[in-house]
């Protein structure tokens, strides 16, 4: 006997047990079929509307994140900067003073260190007195001009002299009264007053010639003693590098091993001194992404030492070429093996933390959003875009 059956057969004697209790199956019937078709159509209502709106939905999300994307172009590829300086002495010898240590903060002008300046001293001191005996030959000079020129005047009456002589001698052998051995004397003494005033007019020439032709030249001004005032000039300079200051504003760095006794040569790199008032932040951007990156444009710097305080910067410069191009060992695609890999480009920023005291080093990671000012539109399915203003 099926389940149908049974469930007639006991509603049947209830309703002979008792009969006003018992409700009619016929109605009860009728009324279940309508609900659960209700039901069904609702459920089935729901379901396409479901169906319907998702796919809209993704659709109006994916069009938003499709026109506002491609503005921003972001990197976690990038380091903060700060310029290195290298010290050097310009002077060599043993250090006999130093003032900093490594991670010292310094200021522009504070001293480094000092080498030991007696040498250059002395160097100094000899300068002196060659610059002294340098002016004090110009004087020597002047006055030599002076003494052929008084000896060029005597030579003159001299020559005068003879001159008379000789014609006196002439006139007396033309009249028979003189010997022909008085002219010939008169002749001889002629000839020599002649040869010593050329004698005295070039050295009055040469006298000249050491006063570079101008007997009135300061003494400053000749080259012998122009050439001992260089000389005393790079002696003071050379006593002046002995004490080796702070070329900017910094952080000293990498000088644990530099200690007083330490001899050091002209030129050797001693030890880096960071320069503070020089930061930027180079961000290497895939080659992709420079498509709209200009100069000048407004981005937003993150450093991971400072999470959720970002910095304004300023697009400074985009670097002359990639990352590989300036590598030691460029690459060489010219072989057949070669497989195209995507490029980085090195982006200068300029950091914005005026009035913001930051404890930053070089090397710092961070991460930079450029906004380039693009925006789609519809239009650029079709091969056009619009920038933003």
């Amino acid at each position: 006997m099926s389940a149908v059956e049974n469930v007639n057969d006991n509603a049947a004697e209830k309703k002979l047990d008792n009969p006003a209790a018992a409700p009619a199956p016929g109605p009860t019937l009728v009324k279940a079929q309508p609900e659960a078709a209700a039901a069904v159509k609702k459920r089935g209502s729901g379901r396409f509307l479901l169906m319907v709106a998702v796919p809209l939905a993704l659709l109006a999300g994916g069009s938003y994140f499709w026109l506002t994307g491609g503005r921003y172009e972001e990197t976690e590829n990038a380091n903060l900067r700060q310029a290195k300086v290298t010290i050097a002495s310009e002077a060599a010898g043993r250090i006999v003073e130093v003032a900093v240590a490594d991670n010292t903060l310094v200021h522009k002008g504070d001293v480094l260190f000092v080498v030991d300046p007696e040498p250059y001293r002395i160097a100094l001191a000899q300068s002196d007195a060659a610059l002294a005996a340098a002016r004090m030959q110009v004087e020597q000079l002047r006055a030599g001009y002076s003494q052929a020129v008084a000896e060029e005047q005597v030579a003159a009456g001299e020559l005068d002299y003879a001159k008379a002589q000789f014609q006196r001698s002439t006139d007396l052998a033309r009249k028979g009264i003189s010997a022909t051995s008085s002219l010939d004397e008169a002749r001889r003494d002629l000839d020599k007053a002649e040869q010593e005033r050329a004698a005295a007019i070039q050295g009055i020439e040469s006298a000249r010639a050491g006063l570079l032709g101008n007997p009135d030249i300061e003494t400053d001004k000749h080259p012998a003693v122009l050439a001992a005032q260089a000389t005393r000039d790079k002696a003071a300079y050379n006593l002046a590098q002995t004490t080796v200051r702070a070329p900017v504003d910094g952080v000293v760095s990498q000088a644990s091993s530099f200690k007083v006794g330490l001899y050091v040569a002209e030129g050797t790199a001693l030890f880096s001194l960071v320069e503070t008032g020089d930061t930027w932040v180079e961000a290497n951007f895939k080659e992709t992404q420079l498509t709209h990156i200009r100069t000048g444009q407004i981005a937003e710097v993150t450093l991971d030492t400072y999470p959720g305080r970002p910095f304004q910067a300023t697009v400074e410069s985009i670097g002359a070429g990639t990352g590989a191009e300036f590598s030691l060992l460029p690459a060489q695609n010219a072989t057949g093996n070669w497989v195209k890999v995507t490029q980085r480009i090195p982006v200068r920023l300029k950091l914005k933390t005026e009035g913001e005291p930051l404890s930053v080093r070089t090397g710092m990671s961070a991460t930079v959003s450029v906004d380039t000012g693009f925006t789609r539109s519809f239009g650029s399915l079709f091969g056009t875009a619009v920038a933003a203003e």
